[in-house]
């Protein structure tokens, strides 16, 4: 209850007041965390549509574009992920995916294309793309697959993923002695961690799951890759549905 009067009264509620501002300027703004791309895409006409339309996004933002092989580009803008395209005529899709891979680490590489054939699927995964997109895809579904590879969500869309798991029991028949030494080296919060990569989960989420520290996921990944002796997440997805359907 108020009992000033006057001018007091006045002073202490102008007081209150630019405490109130100062309260609301210093409160913290959410800071979006801005995900660099680059394209190779031989239509110019696409590539510079993809850009753009990128470009308007708050959260995304397109660093280098060309039309074929650019490693050494890449490498100087060091982009978080790769839109690439794999029906780039007279150039290496694989080399250009595993060298991005090999020579920079912290970018992920997702593959545009209509529907591969089943041994390109396969080839593509082990070369290190974590993600594909289709050509008759959306808009939305386009910008969702970069955000959830950038992430660290590997992004396989549905009709893919007949054709890779026929392939890749084939390749697990071929190598099931092998695969099954290495399975018998898994720890159970190791095979807990490869159930979760293979319902699509991130790292964090996987970690809020299991109560550990988003770091331990991480070692936990590492440790099922070298036992397994595979190459990315979305094998390790495979390996899932082949020996734990």
């Amino acid at each position: 209850m108020w009992f000033l009067h006057g001018a007091t009264y006045v002073a202490v509620r102008a007081i209150e007041n630019e405490c109130s501002l100062r309260a609301v300027r210093a409160a913290p703004c959410p800071v979006v965390v801005m995900i660099t791309v680059a394209i190779i895409e031989d239509n110019r006409l696409v590539r510079d549509g993809i850009a753009t339309m990128l470009n308007a996004l708050t959260d995304i933002s397109v660093v280098c574009s060309a039309d074929g092989a650019c490693v050494d580009e890449l490498k100087r803008v060091s982009p978080r992920v790769l839109l690439l395209d794999v029906g780039l005529p007279e150039v290496d899709c694989l080399s250009i995916a595993s060298n991005v891979r090999r020579q920079l680490s912290r970018c992920d590489v997702i593959v545009m294309d209509l529907l591969p054939v089943h041994e390109e699927i396969a080839q593509l995964i082990n070369a290190g793309v974590a993600g594909f997109i289709l050509k008759d895809a959306t808009f939305d579904e386009f910008v969702q697959t970069i955000r959830s590879v950038a992430n660290g969500v590997a992004v396989l869309p549905p009709p893919m993923i007949s054709p890779l798991f026929a392939q890749l029991s084939c390749v697990a028949v071929a190598r099931r002695p092998q695969a099954t030494d290495g399975a018998r080296r898994l720890t159970p919060r190791e095979s807990e961690v490869i159930a979760l990569i293979a319902l699509g989960h991130s790292n964090k989420e996987i970690a809020v799951q299991l109560d550990v520290a988003a770091h331990t996921v991480k070692t936990h990944v590492r440790n099922v890759m070298e036992k397994l002796e595979l190459n990315t997440r979305l094998q390790i997805a495979a390996y899932a549905h082949e020996h734990f359907a």
